[in-house]
């Protein structure tokens, strides 16, 4: 049944609208009730909005309150804590290519092991932000727009650049 659910997001509900289009109470309520569905778990008052991509979300868990930002793209099986804030086209590996050798062609390397990253509580990811694998995203942070987010973030930092680097606290 998971897959008809599956099938149903990526055809159709995907594609609906979201604010401030006319009907986007209904596209968050219909992805919504197929997130439930979906992923592992999946807290109340969530919000998906446009086009998010999250592979088969069979792992995926999401808190209440939080959402997936239009045209993001985050691994099936990602943790994401309360009232997370996505922005648009955020980028959310858990995977990557191995290069370690310069005599074999990259594309021939294979990948490493899977290593997604875990989000905390009450964060803010900027628009156009890129988070490797196995990053943890500390609660109360604030990732900057356009950040590459290379290594764990603390608690109540907020973080811009490429890579992302701790430019204040917010709490001292």
């Amino acid at each position: 049944m998971k897959k008809l659910y599956l099938a149903f997001y990526y055809l159709f509900a995907r594609f609906l609208p979201t604010q401030p289009m006319p009907g986007y109470q209904f596209g968050y309520w219909l992805r919504r009730k197929l997130a439930q569905k979906i992923f592992l778990y999946c807290g109340q008052h969530v919000i998906i909005k446009r086009n998010a991509y999250f592979g088969n979300g069979s792992q995926l868990r999401i808190g209440h309150n939080s959402q997936l930002g239009h045209n993001c793209v985050v691994p099936r099986d990602i943790s994401i804590g309360n009232d997370v804030i996505m922005g648009p086209n955020v980028v959310i590996w858990a995977i990557s290519h191995k290069f370690s050798s310069a005599e074999v062609p990259i594309r021939l390397q294979g990948s490493t092991d899977r290593n997604p990253p875990v989000i905390g509580n009450d964060v803010w990811i900027g628009e156009r932000s890129i988070i490797m694998p196995g990053v943890k995203i500390g609660s109360h942070s604030v990732i900057g727009a356009a950040s590459v987010v290379t290594r764990d973030v603390p608690d109540y930092a907020v973080v811009a650049g490429i890579p992302a680097r701790i430019i204040r606290m917010r709490k001292q």
